[in-house]
């Protein structure tokens, strides 16, 4: 797993790569990419170059995390 540099949301950039979301996330790499290749994942595609904003991270983050 990736470890994560970044110690709070403001110090992420406002786009983030493939390795960082996985970094940010504590997951695998090959993990990251089935993620950003889900329907409902917010990305945004530049060319070849797939790209993560941080705020619809965080949107997305809220919004699937289970409410006990």
């Amino acid at each position: 797993m990736n470890e994560c540099t970044y110690k709070n949301y403001d110090e992420l950039p406002l786009m983030l790569n493939v390795v960082q979301v996985a970094a940010v996330l504590g997951i695998s790499r090959a993990g990251a990419y089935e993620l950003v290749h889900s329907e409902d994942f917010p990305t945004l595609k530049i060319g070849s170059r797939i790209v993560v904003p941080k705020d619809k991270l965080r949107e997305w983050i809220d919004a699937n995390t289970a409410q006990k």
